[in-house]
């Protein structure tokens, strides 16, 4: 890097404040995590969540830069409830990928506004815990047999495919979440309009009748399920080869 050109900024770039204050990063990072749970990311704010931790927006500056960082902080904390892959081995790998992929998945529907995060382009996330996680998949890969260069596009296409499928989970299931129904109540009450829709199209209409007494959430997870299946027969082939 040239001499006078600055690193990209990052809250995890610049050294922490250390000195003794009333309140602290851990403190605004779980107000902010709340927050995004109940209300979502377009309503997170510095004043806003100045207001929820009983303090002026001016004492989170101190700790944070702006929004962006934030979003850093609680995106990384968030990572530190999943369960750091260990290495399984050549025999094994499948089982423990798949446990790591289902993990995250379940992380990002119990808090729905980090998928979409997660999945912008462009953004790199090198917080310890999701540096953890990232290194620890790259591992279980290589165990497996990937070769280096690949085992990184193996992880790649494996968290693609969780992150894109978890992010249209998490839009369907905010979108139930204020109707005020259960996804029961509120996959009932569309079947009828769907049922007409799909007259003129029987297999739709066969489909949707095959699964009319199944849990929409068990059809979720067979779904999901069906497609890591999928992603991991190709990286099997792959090892095959």
């Amino acid at each position: 890097m040239p001499a006078d050109e600055k690193p990209t900024a990052s809250v995890w770039t610049r050294p922490r404040r250390t000195q003794r204050e009333q309140l602290t990063r851990e403190q605004i990072v779980a107000a902010a995590i709340e927050l995004l749970d109940a209300e979502g990311i377009e309503a997170l704010s510095m004043r806003k969540l100045g207001t929820r931790l009983d303090a002026a927006a001016t004492s989170l500056y101190r700790h944070v830069a702006n929004k962006d960082e934030l979003i850093e902080l609680v995106v990384d904390d968030v990572y530190g409830e999943l369960e750091v892959p260990a290495v399984a081995g050549r025999t094994q790998w499948r089982a423990a990928v798949t446990r790591t992929a289902t993990g995250l998945r379940a992380m990002s529907l119990r808090h729905p506004w980090i998928a979409p995060e997660l999945g912008q382009v462009g953004l790199v996330h090198i917080g310890p815990n999701a540096m953890r996680m990232a290194s620890g998949l790259l591992a279980q890969f290589e165990a497996a047999g990937f070769p280096t260069d690949e085992s990184k596009q193996a992880a790649g296409t494996l968290t693609a495919y969780v992150i894109g499928i978890a992010t249209s989970e998490a839009a369907y299931l905010s979108l139930i979440a204020r109707s005020g129904k259960t996804e029961q109540e509120w996959v009932a009450g569309l079947r009828p309009a769907f049922d007409e829709a799909a007259q003129q199209h029987p297999r739709l209409r066969e489909g949707s009748s095959a699964q009319q007494d199944v849990h929409p959430q068990q059809i979720r997870d067979d779904d999901f399920a069906y497609g890591l299946d999928r992603v991991l027969d190709g990286l099997t082939a792959r090892l095959d080869a």
